[in-house]
């Protein structure tokens, strides 16, 4: 018979267990998050020597690649949470199958935005504000870069299929090694090498596209190689096909309503009486804050997406007693993890936009903003990781439904902010902490604990 004892130390094991798998997820995932924005920044480095226009037509081409790839990150959500469950569920075979079904989809899209890309590549620049001069070399390369679109899209979906298989290590290893022959091929293409005399900001386009190439076929390979291994067809099965594309709608809806409350928050700076941020010194202190904002999201983001495969596997498994027990550890994780990169973000707010602008307008605007921002890192910690165990259990539709609630929520209240740090103030308290309330309401239920194969509905 045991003891209270010996009950706290198997507690102390389990929890212990539980801690070293989260890590053992999220911290490959943290670093493939971070490389990502470092090697953009190497990119805009490599092209801004051209100068000044090349510079902004790549600025403008690479804002429409990222709205795409931002709204098909589903690939890899959506394929996380199935191939997850069917792990779980201990049918390493269906899960494959699953995922090559996702890779088919990726295809499909990718091959459609890129035959659309070359007669609409100048009408999207124009759309985005582009001048005449930059419109030209904007268009020229973005249906360079659209060539890359399906790589890319298999990079996601491929991602994805890694994740719900409990490997994280794998993406960063292509991430990185992708990112930094993105660099050379860059630097080779658009300045020459030896008798080559370079490609200016085509090459620039062009070296991103063979870099995704490679990316692409490195974890498609390693995807297909499993996929033999389990005996599973690489053939593409268009009612698993249609399905995969029918389950990433509602994840869809919910990327589409966090992008329209950050672009509403744009809109309201704009909007804003000078001197309380409606200028361009309120624009670019909200840039700043939003840059960090963002860094400091990758931390969070990485509990999130290792709580979409520790879900989908105990769901899959059965085991709604251990998905309900990993969950609250996990809240526990992005609770801390909030509270860290608070109390450094508000220890640092003083000097951060010194790295940024000299002007003092900005500063003066900033610090403030990035206090709230500071503050609210712990809520933010609930909602990256309570998303993250939702779209693990295939929730998708409570979180589109969530999406619009937050968004109608917070529109008023960012509409009628009198300065920047209360607009600041209604994003964090009101839009994420309308966030964090949807998303605890759904936690404390079981709806979304469809245990099996089956997503939640």
């Amino acid at each position: 018979m045991s003891t209270p004892a010996d009950d706290h130390v198997t507690r102390r094991a389990q929890r212990a267990a539980t801690d070293a798998e989260i890590l053992r997820l999220a911290w490959p995932a943290f670093l493939a998050l971070v490389a990502e924005p470092l090697f953009v920044l190497a990119d805009a480095v490599i092209v801004g020597h051209l100068g000044t226009t090349q510079l902004a037509a790549a600025g403008v081409a690479g804002a429409l690649m990222t709205t795409l790839v931002g709204l098909c990150v589903f690939l890899a959500y959506g394929t996380t949470a199935s191939v997850a469950r069917r792990i779980g569920a201990g049918d390493t075979a269906g899960a494959l199958a699953g995922g090559i079904d996702g890779l088919w989809l990726a295809v499909a899209i990718g091959l459609a935005v890129t035959v659309a890309a070359w007669p609409l590549a100048p009408t999207l620049v124009r759309l985005l504000g582009a001048s005449d001069e930059v419109a030209g070399p904007a268009a020229g390369y973005l249906r360079i870069a659209a060539a890359g679109t399906t790589p890319l899209l298999l990079m996601l979906a491929a991602t994805g299929v890694l994740r719900g298989l409990q490997d994280t290590r794998t993406p960063l290893a292509a991430a990185v090694g992708g990112n930094v022959l993105n660099i050379v091929l860059n630097v080779v293409l658009v300045y020459g090498l030896g008798s080559f005399d370079g490609l200016g900001l085509s090459g620039s386009a062009l070296g991103s596209v063979l870099a995704q190439l490679a990316t692409a076929a490195l974890l498609v390979g390693v995807v297909a190689r499993g996929a033999r291994r389990a005996g599973v067809s690489l053939a593409p099965d268009l009612p698993g096909v249609r399905a995969a594309g029918r389950a990433g709608v509602p994840l869809v809806v919910r990327t589409l309503t966090l992008r329209a409350a950050l672009l509403l928050t744009v809109y309201a700076v704009a909007a804003l009486p000078a001197g309380r941020g409606g200028d361009d010194a309120g624009l670019a202190a909200h840039q700043v804050a939003m840059a960090v904002w963002g860094f400091l999201a990758y931390a969070l983001d990485a509990i999130a997406i290792a709580a979409q495969a520790i879900t989908g596997r105990s769901l899959g498994a059965g085991d709604r007693a251990e998905a309900r027990a990993l969950t609250t550890r996990m809240l526990q994780w992005g609770v801390a993890a909030g509270v860290a990169t608070g109390l450094g973000l508000a220890a640092l707010a003083p000097f951060l936009g010194r790295l940024f602008t000299d002007d003092r307008t900005v500063l003066d605007l900033l610090v403030p903003v990035l206090l709230v921002a500071a503050l609210a890192q712990p809520v933010a910690g609930v909602v990256f990781v309570l998303d993250g165990v939702l779209i693990g259990a295939g929730d998708g539709r409570y979180l589109a439904f969530a999406g619009l609630v937050t968004l109608v929520v917070y529109a008023p209240l960012a509409l009628l902010a009198p300065s920047l740090t209360w607009l600041w103030a209604a994003f964090a308290f009101g839009f994420m902490a309308a966030r964090a309330g949807v998303l605890l309401h759904r936690a404390r239920g079981e709806r979304w604990m469809v245990i099996g194969t089956t997503l939640a509905r």
